[in-house]
């Protein structure tokens, strides 16, 4: 039976050196690993022989020699989720070996142990991603060789200078941290091809962002920038830029001059207006612009391998002819939340098109309809129509017809409308990815529904449900939950556990008396919304430092 580590304790030596003992299963013996404790630094300089990494406590991290091994043999570092709080020296020296560990090399040209030291294969990618570091030491400089280096979802909040001296990266993840501005040495990793930067607090870009000439893939979404320096035009190998949910109110023209520009995602800003040059973008292939103040859409004269535009929730009050004829490869345009009074008969000249969104618009000439028409439906399935939408009614039912698209469809809105119970033919859409049921009467849902099998996202707000479904817990591949405003009193946590990979789940303005602590273990969450719930724990101080520091609160309390 292999020894592996399940408790130890600690004492102090008279000259004030800590022992650590440790017990092990499979074997009877204790180790000590000893450290010194000068003015709250603490090192350990050996380790615990057994099968795993020993984590100790306040954050100290002592990492098995094998993971060192088989990391000089791969090349590949993964530290990432341990709860460090600090790197470990011996990772900036991966490649230097300790005298206690030259004493065990072996320097027989036979041996087969893999501890020969000319067999080390120098340090290329490293990932911390999912600790709690605050810091990363100036040492990573001797990480000369890496390519790759992860380490999103910290708490890190400035980066060391030295970080320019990684010329070889041609990866950085550092998302999902709490950095205000980046080191100008930064942009000397002219070898950078994906930069992400994610769930940041950024206010300013700097100008020499245009020096990073082979980024591919750059991701902003969610800082706080307010506008876009116009060197990034220079990043004419871009396939794929995310400014999403910033405070930007302009884009510089140059943003033309992205010639490989493919994705373009700029939704939850406050632009008015978008640079007529962004119809040079011949490549692009989607351009998301929902949730602005855009009052119109420029000609994307260039952009024939457009396959969707999506600019919902703006304030557009009509759509051109010469802008249909710049779009015919679009095969889903999204209108929906704007101003649009009238529709062009032109529109029909968008022969690609397999999704239209117009709801919430201020078309005259539309209908509200309390059934569904079966030549509609005919129409759609000759089309082999991938989404419906039938928001913003009067329905209370659904034609047995609609059976017949159930096999292809994988978004159905029904939003808006008049159901006190849901048919129980919504269960034969088997490929539904998106189901929203938003502003009915639903008190329940059925549980044919459970062949829903595919589903990731699902809106329930503004209904009658006392409690989340219990057919919500066998969608396994759900995503999103929205059940906000409803009069839900409880929450199913064991229920909630079977979501294996829900990571939004939102139920704020409900009747929730008592928040489980148990919630807090479901770690995958990464939005986690209660306010307007008439519980008094957690406190609104509480709620408001985000989902992290919500769910760590939740575990701290969790009965042992």
């Amino acid at each position: 039976m292999p020894t592996s580590v399940y408790s130890y304790n600690m004492s102090r030596n008279s000259d004030n050196t800590r022992i650590y003992r440790v017990k092990t299963r499979g074997s009877a013996l204790s180790t000590q690993l000893k450290g010194r404790d000068y003015k709250g630094k603490r090192n350990v300089t050996s380790f615990v022989s057994d099968d795993t990494e020993l984590q100790l406590q306040h954050g100290e991290s002592v990492i098995h020699p094998q993971i060192l091994k088989q990391a000089r043999r791969s090349g590949q570092l993964n530290l990432s989720n341990r709860g460090m709080v600090e790197v470990p020296n011996i990772v900036w020296n991966i490649n230097k070996i300790t005298p206690e560990e030259g004493q065990q090399l072996s320097l027989v040209m036979d041996e087969t142990d893999g501890q020969r030291w000319w067999d080390q294969v120098v340090l290329n990618k490293l990932i911390l991603a999912s600790n709690k570091l605050s810091t990363i030491s100036s040492e990573i400089s001797n990480l000369v060789d890496l390519t790759v280096l992860d380490v999103h979802d910290n708490q890190l909040t400035s980066l060391p200078d030295t970080l320019g001296d990684l010329l070889a990266l041609t990866k950085l993840s550092l998302g999902h941290n709490h950095l205000q501005t980046l080191p100008k040495n930064i942009f000397y990793l002219k070898e950078l091809h994906s930069l992400f930067l994610q769930y940041n607090q950024i206010e300013v870009l700097e100008e020499d962002i245009g020096q990073l000439t082979l980024l591919e893939h750059l991701d902003l979404s969610y800082n706080r920038l307010r506008s876009i320096p116009y060197t990034l035009g220079y990043l004419t190998h871009l396939w794929k830029l995310n400014l999403s949910n910033n405070k930007l109110k302009f884009l510089p023209p140059e943003v033309g001059n992205m010639c490989a520009l493919r994705c373009l995602d700029i939704t939850h800003n406050a632009l008015t207006k978008l640079p007529d040059e962004i119809g040079s973008l011949s490549k692009l292939e989607q351009l998301f612009v929902r949730h602005n103040q855009l009052v119109c859409l420029p000609f994307l004269k260039s952009c024939t391998s457009l396959k969707e535009l999506q600019a919902g929730n703006n304030r557009i009050t009509e759509v051109p002819q010469e802008l249909l004829e710049t779009i015919k490869s679009v095969k889903i345009l999204d209108l929906r939340d704007n101003k649009i009074s009238t529709l062009p008969e032109e529109i029909t000249i968008l022969q690609e098109l397999e999704r239209l969104d117009l709801s919430n618009n201020s078309l005259s000439s539309g209908k509200v309809l309390n059934n569904i028409p079966e030549e509609l439906v005919k129409k759609a399935a000759e089309e082999e129509v991938t989404s419906i939408n039938l928001s913003k009614n009067a329905l209370t039912d659904i034609s047995p017809c609609l059976d017949i698209l159930a096999s292809k469809v994988s978004e159905l809105n029904l939003a808006f409308n008049k159901f006190s119970s849901l048919p129980q033919l919504v269960g034969n859409f088997s490929k539904l990815l998106y189901l929203d049921l938003r502003n009915n009467q639903l008190g329940d849902l059925p549980l044919e529904l459970s062949k829903l099998s595919t589903l990731r996202e699902l809106y329930l707000c503004n209904n009658r449900f006392e409690k989340i479904p219990t057919v919500v817990f066998t969608f396994d591949k759900l995503e999103i939950l929205f059940a906000s405003d409803n009069r839900i009193t409880s929450i199913n946590v064991l229920g909630l556990t079977k979501l294996p990979i829900l990571t939004v789940l939102d139920l704020r303005n409900n009747n929730i008396t008592n928040v489980p602590p148990e919630l807090g273990n479901l770690r995958q969450l990464r939005s986690l919304v209660l306010e307007g719930n008439p519980f008094r724990n957690p406190r609104p101080a509480i709620l408001a430092k985000g989902t992290p520091a919500l769910l760590n609160y939740l575990r701290d309390r969790i009965p042992c």
